[in-house]
């Protein structure tokens, strides 16, 4: 048995399992895999895309995965190159996205030689994988590693177990790592069906105060809550990577409007969709003791904020209620966008843009295409902006509400969909993932427009309990993080095309102009008024 031999079975079974994806982060011990998936991607039976950070590229295998749900493959070779992997494969665990991390290792008996790019890194990723499966050139025949394999992909894919996640299959290659004359034999093919088990919809009584809430969803299931509103006539609370934001039914300050005692406060029953984690006051809604809440799960597995569930069912039936209900949501609404828009104007100065100004600009004239929101501000600005006819299809890393691979989790939607992307991010987030900016010459130029919310620091910081001026002797260095640093000179310097833009108008024509490469626009905005801001909004 050979690496050759063991490099060309994984590409085998990858194609078998419909994976079409595969990013890779270049290394000597990964050789045999790397010439295997380059033929393949040679021949036209995947893709292929090279990435020098494995973090990076962790990070755009999980947004390719999240465009359609295949799983996608990211391999690597051996050493600190597979722990740099984590962030993503956490995301991936807590969202349920489909990743294949494929580590090559060094032989057994190098562990603990002091022999370079060597540990023990099989199982490293613990609780945040599926499965953990290990295969060595040195050991075992094709039929055996296709077992090993065939199960590892279908647990990523959650064939069987509606729990779709990242896996690892670690790959101990010896020498020689080059290719040789072996072909591994024919496989006998393998059919694994999905679990069939009845839809268990649940029938809800027509009376109680009810609203949907739609939290972090794929575009099916956001678009399963907005049907649902519409059909029963219900408020619908959707936050900005819901993907169920549209239609006359979507309140687009019910943030605002759930800490209402008249419309908030007099809640009986949410029905839920997806993750809703975005806000404290969906926070509170969903810890009441006195609220029905029903969770509408697609997987196995489901999210419960506030403890408080009392059924979780794959779909719900309910007659349309009482419209007085949802009219007084529609109208509280209505009131509210008009006040906040009075509140902006009065602070406005010369078209001066603020962060919600930004996200709202983006989310207008994105229109139906397809938006990455970072966290922190931006998402939380969208969750504000007006709803409009046209709703993007928005992707957000909300598994775990991290800053991390963002900019390369926007390519790697664009690569899924081959289709143009817009990401909005603040400066700090599009720092932390300076990695995603390179651009090898040899792969395809990504279609994605990075909108920076530059401010300088951490606003989101302004806006919770350590911006208050009591703290305000702790808070800039330790929260608030000042620099110095120009996005707009670092996304020259990997070679994407540049602008700086300072006011409203500006803004709103680059926006129209299609995406024609990679580009990004930085927006100076402050964050001195943050906290003002956010108390204002909520006196209103």
């Amino acid at each position: 048995m050979s690496s050759w031999l063991l490099a060309q079975v994984v590409v085998e079974q990858l194609l078998e399992a419909g994976v079409r994806d595969v990013v890779l982060s270049p290394g000597s011990r990964s050789a045999a895999l790397a010439i295997a998936l380059r033929r393949a991607d040679e021949r036209g039976e995947l893709r292929l895309h090279v990435r020098i950070d494995e973090r990076s590229a962790g990070f755009i295998a999980l947004g390719i995965a999240k465009v359609d749900g295949r799983p996608v493959a990211i391999a690597t070779t051996s050493g600190t190159a597979v722990g740099n992997l984590m962030p993503a494969v956490m995301e991936a665990n807590h969202a349920g996205v489909p990743l294949v991390v494929l580590s090559a290792d060094r032989p057994v008996s190098m562990i603990n030689s002091g022999a370079n790019q060597t540990t023990d890194q099989a199982g490293l990723f613990g609780a945040q994988v599926r499965a953990a499966a290990r295969l060595a050139s040195s050991n075992g025949e094709p039929d055996g590693w296709r077992f090993q394999l065939r199960r590892a992909l279908a647990l990523a894919a959650g064939t069987r177990t509606r729990n779709p996640g990242p896996v690892q299959v670690n790959l101990a290659f010896d020498v020689p790592l080059l290719p040789t004359d072996e072909k591994p034999s024919p496989a006998q093919p393998l059919a694994v069906t999905p679990a069939v088990s009845g839809t268990s919809r649940l029938e809800l009584p027509v009376g109680a105060r009810t609203v949907v809430l739609a939290g972090d969803a794929p575009v099916a299931l956001g678009r399963r809550a907005r049907v649902l509103a519409q059909a029963a006539n219900l408020p619908l609370l959707a936050e900005p990577s819901s993907n169920a934001r549209s239609g006359d039914r979507a309140i687009a300050t019910y943030r605002l409007l759930l800490d209402k005692a008249d419309l908030g406060g007099r809640i009986e029953r949410v029905i839920v969709f997806g993750r809703p984690t975005l806000s404290r006051p969906v926070s509170r809604l969903l810890a009441r003791r006195d609220v029905e809440v029903v969770l509408v799960a697609d997987q196995a597995t489901w999210v419960d904020p506030g403890f408080s569930a009392r059924a979780v069912v794959d779909a719900v039936d309910l007659a349309p209620g009482d419209p007085h209900w949802t009219n007084q949501w529609l109208t509280g609404d209505q009131t509210l966008q008009i006040k906040i828009e009075m509140a902006r104007r009065e602070i406005d100065e010369g078209g001066r843009l603020d962060g919600g100004r930004l996200a709202e600009l983006v989310v207008d004239r994105v229109g139906d295409g397809a938006l990455v929101l970072g966290s922190s501000n931006p998402i939380r600005d969208a969750d504000l902006a007006a709803i409009g006819d046209g709703a993007p299809r928005v992707y957000a890393n909300r598994g775990l509400a991290g800053i991390d691979g963002t900019i390369s989790t926007a390519i790697g939607v664009h690569l899924g969909l081959g289709e143009p992307v817009t990401a909005l991010m603040g400066d700090l987030t599009f720092l932390h993932d300076v990695g995603g900016l390179w651009l090898g010459r040899l792969e395809r130029p990504p279609l994605v427009r990075i909108v920076v919310a530059s401010d300088a620091g951490g606003s989101i910081f302004h806006t919770l309990e350590q911006g208050g001026p009591e703290h305000a002797d702790d808070f800039e260095r330790v929260f608030g993080t000042p620099h110095d640093v120009d996005p707009a000179q670092v996304a020259v310097a990997y070679g994407w095309q540049v602008a700086s833009v300072t006011d409203t108008s500006e803004l709103a024509s680059r926006l129209l102009v299609p995406v024609q490469g990679p580009e990004a626009l930085v927006v100076p905005i402050s964050r001195d008024d943050r906290r003002a801001w956010a108390e204002r909004l909520a006196s209103l």
